[in-house]
């Protein structure tokens, strides 16, 4: 039987695809043929392509809804000043919110650093669809959500409620995490997908420690997997979040020649006796301490420290991160916003946005066994060409925004990254809830 004749559309479809095709490929030689080999990398190649994807319509935001938790558990922590509200009667059910407060600057330090919970749950107070600036809006229909926000600041709680075990406060901070477990538990969505479509923050490595072996299978907002073991936190369902950044951002960073103006080759200011992996800060200090170049200094981070640590990193071609009592702290994340360099030492490391974001083009990474060997690290930092700091810093610049916490927030800040990294985890919750309703034997391989 003979084949019928293509239509005039699919001819035209398949025509239309030989032509992108044949002008990604011209574009990609082009570039190839007109540089040096060095000077071609996936990241060249995709800002040249940016026109092209230009032409694509933007992927919608992702839908979230939010459960209307009472006061207590997010924004009446921002005060200690502040009256306890009355008790929730469990339901979970939305209502109109109050006008969303701004984050005090009095709470600084530890608090602002893993404020994460406080910008997200910002986000989703703004009204609208939020055009192709935003990577989520809140939807009042649970039935028509892709993902459910749970605004527990968790981090922030671990911080006002004893922070000490054995502090008798941290009852407090127990008694939060029961009230909320109760109230999903309650909730048929947190019944339907036993949580995996869930979002949690619990970006400081102590928070929500009482049960956090309730939330397993959420999606977890966190700085990094130091202190979860791998049944509870993963790469594979978790989203890694920035610290947010305690220093003022550099934005006036253009001198004419911006090698010369930061005179200092290496920076480290803070603790040096810490625990874990983070014992090398100590042994760094004796290698380091009093080197020709570099300024190692132990403090605290307080408010004239943070001060300092401002001018030494925007006067420094690098600065040091090192391990703390996990492998991340807000150090890193200080440096990017001034610019400086980032050493990073340590093995278990996991960074944010590393799907989108290649943290080599504008950082060094260093084994633990390679900056404790003497002179190595300071030897590799100063036979870097003056051409190739250049070329990093300017890369450094470039991807500071992506570390800016605001509100509203603004396209391709750190809150709209964060969004982003949600979304892309829905496909694999979406996976494993279907998978599950259907498996007699879970995971039966």
């Amino acid at each position: 039987m003979a084949m019928a004749a293509p239509s005039i559309r699919t001819v035209a479809s398949v025509f239309g695809l030989l032509l992108l095709v044949f002008a990604l490929s011209s574009t990609i030689i082009y570039l190839v043929s007109s540089s040096s080999p060095a000077a071609v990398s996936p990241s060249s190649i995709l800002l040249n392509l940016r026109p092209f994807a230009a032409r694509c319509p933007p992927a919608p935001p992702l839908r979230v809804f939010m459960y209307d938790l009472p006061s207590r558990f997010h924004v009446a922590m921002m005060s200690t000043n502040s009256p306890a509200p009355a008790p929730s009667n469990g339901s979970g059910a939305e209502g109109s919110p109050p006008p969303f407060p701004t984050w005090p600057p009095s709470a600084g330090g530890i608090r602002r650093q893993h404020s994460v919970e406080y910008w997200m749950m910002a986000s989703l107070q703004l009204q609208g669809g939020g055009g192709g600036a935003r990577e989520a809006v809140r939807v009042r229909d649970p039935e028509a959500a892709e993902a459910f926000f749970v605004p527990f600041f968790s981090s922030l709680s671990f911080n006002v409620h004893g922070r000490n075990m054995t502090d008798p406060d941290t009852e407090d901070d127990r008694l939060l995490q029961v009230e909320l477990m109760d109230i999903l538990w309650k909730s048929k969505y947190w019944q339907r997908s036993a949580g995996r479509d869930h979002v949690i923050p619990m970006h400081h490595p102590n928070a929500f420690r009482f049960l956090r072996d309730m939330v397993n299978a959420s999606v977890l907002i966190v700085s990094d997997f130091g202190r979860y073991t791998k049944e509870l936190a993963s790469l594979r369902k978790d989203v890694v979040a920035p610290y947010v950044h305690v220093v003022d951002s550099f934005l006036n960073d253009d001198p004419s020649d911006p090698f010369e103006a930061r005179p200092t080759l290496l920076f480290f200011r803070g603790r040096t006796v810490r625990k874990d992996e983070g014992k090398i800060r100590a042994k760094l200090s004796k290698i380091l301490k009093d080197k020709d170049g570099v300024r190692f200094e132990d403090s605290l981070a307080t408010g004239d420290g943070i001060k300092t640590s401002t001018e030494g990193m925007r006067s420094s071609k690098f600065c040091l991160h090192p391990a703390g009592d996990t492998p991340s702290s807000c150090r890193l994340f200080d440096a990017i916003v001034s610019h400086c360099i980032p050493v990073i030492i340590s093995s278990r490391i996991e960074l944010p946005f590393e799907d989108e974001i290649d943290y080599s083009e504008f950082s060094l990474f260093f084994s633990v066994e390679e900056a404790l060997r003497p002179d190595y690290l300071l030897n590799q930092l100063r036979q870097m060409p003056k051409e190739k700091w250049v070329e990093m810093w300017s890369k450094l610049k470039n991807v500071s925004s992506h570390y800016e916490f605001q509100y509203p927030p603004r396209k391709g800040d750190a809150v709209n990254m964060i969004w982003r990294q949600v979304k892309h985890k829905i496909p694999a919750v979406n996976l494993a809830i279907h998978r599950n309703r259907r498996l007699k034997i879970p995971d039966w391989w």
